[in-house]
């Protein structure tokens, strides 16, 4: 393994026992809480506003914008600057954003365009705090933890990911400025915890920076056939396959089952990843790991064109959790060959581009959905996204021999 990573003579001490790891699992559970609370009531606010899917889709599309704009910066703030500080600022910034949705909330007849304005906001602060914590997360732990704390850290996204739909959905009864003004304070206390972590020096010094420093991300994936394959499968899939976006237009119109429904919905996803996080966790992918990635999108376009189908609250629910159980395998290889085989010095910036590809797979793939919705309705664009995810598992297969025989996630 090429990855600096901590390393100590002695055996470890159980991840919970580490105080940094704990507040950084603490900041990653809240954030991770308020932002699918906040995405849940910002997907019902706008379509309450504009009963549009081309405005959902552009919701999407505003929050992922900065992070393709500012990539190459926010890689290099991140390799040479304080990572602590650079996540609590971003935290900070994304509590302000929430509570200025807070306040649109709380306004009569608020029109759509600062929703979009304040989703630019948050966009670019997860844009530098994304690198920043991607980075941070291996120098936190020794190299022999280092297979734990990616379960344990996807674990907590996850779980995170399962109650926020579902308690957004909830609170959104009592009204949309109620999700945002508890979202606001995880984002809050997000900071304060991540700011709490002992300081670790940048893995980088502030050197002049040229063309070369700033792409030596993008460099870098591009010299990694395997790495490259698994990231670019990952945009590929989840842009053509997913359904995120259009989950407010299946509560009201497919399924009828309100706000509290669609927090359901939102939540399966993420049910079936903390699911198969534990699986992982116990039982790592020890061998196989490149066929298994393909068979785990393939099994996701399946499953996508199954909910897509679905005029029935738990199948659809259901569907959903396979997508989420199948997405969580592609997480685990992505994340293992990322941010485990990745010299320390250039971790922020290859975080950066693969947060652009996360950005890209999820954000925009939301605009892809509704814009296509918007021309052939909900239905047909979920079940035809689904369909070429499974395609397009075969052909990376195909693109990407080196993934196809990719046998241990780690050498």
């Amino acid at each position: 393994m090429s990855a600096s990573l901590p390393s100590s003579a002695h055996p470890p001490r159980p991840l919970l026992h580490n105080s940094d790891f704990r507040l950084f699992g603490l900041a990653r559970f809240l954030t991770g809480l308020a932002y699918q609370m906040q995405a849940v009531a910002v997907g019902w606010f706008v379509y309450d506003l504009t009963r549009s899917a081309l405005a959902l889709g552009l919701v999407g599309l505003a929050s992922f914008a900065p992070a393709i704009l500012g990539a190459l910066v926010t890689g290099h703030v991140a390799d040479t600057y304080d990572r602590r500080r650079i996540a609590a600022l971003a935290y900070a910034l994304i509590a302000s954003s929430a509570a200025g949705l807070l306040a649109l909330a709380l306004s009569r007849h608020p029109p759509v365009w600062p929703v979009y304005a304040l989703m630019v906001l948050t966009g670019g602060a997860r844009a530098f705090a994304n690198p920043a914590t991607q980075a941070l997360m291996p120098t936190l732990v020794p190299r022999e933890q280092f297979g734990a704390a990616i379960a344990w850290n996807s674990s907590i996204w996850q779980s995170a990911s399962v109650s926020g739909p579902a308690l957004g959905g909830l609170l959104y009864a009592l009204g949309p400025s109620v999700v945002f003004g508890l979202s606001a304070a995880c984002f809050a206390v997000a900071a304060v915890a991540v700011g709490g972590i002992r300081p670790r020096p940048a893995a980088a010094g502030r050197g002049p920076v040229s063309w070369a420093t700033l792409l030596a991300g993008l460099t870098y994936i591009r010299s990694q056939p395997v790495v490259l394959g698994a990231i670019t499968l990952d945009l590929v899939a989840v842009l053509l396959g997913g359904a995120t976006a259009l989950l407010p237009i299946y509560a009201q119109e497919v399924l009828r089952v309100g706000p509290l429904g669609l927090g359901l919905l939102r939540s399966m996803p993420a049910a079936g990843g903390v699911a198969m996080a534990v699986v992982l966790a116990h039982r790592p992918l020890a061998r196989r790991a490149g066929q298994r990635l393909l068979l785990a999108v393939a099994v996701f376009g399946v499953a996508t064109v199954g909910f897509g189908l679905s005029t029935s609250l738990p199948l659809s629910m259901a569907c959903l959790f396979v997508t989420g159980a199948a997405d969580m395998v592609s997480v685990y290889v992505r994340q293992s060959l990322v941010q485990g085989e990745t010299p320390d010095a250039m971790r922020g910036r290859v975080a950066a581009v693969n947060t652009v590809f996360i950005g890209a797979s999820n954000e925009l793939g939301e605009f892809e959905s509704g814009t296509l919705a918007a021309l052939v309705g909900a239905v047909p664009a979920v079940v035809a996204g689904g369909v070429a995810t499974v395609l397009v598992a075969g052909l990376w297969g195909r693109l990407f021999p080196a993934l196809r025989r990719r046998d241990r996630l780690l050498t």
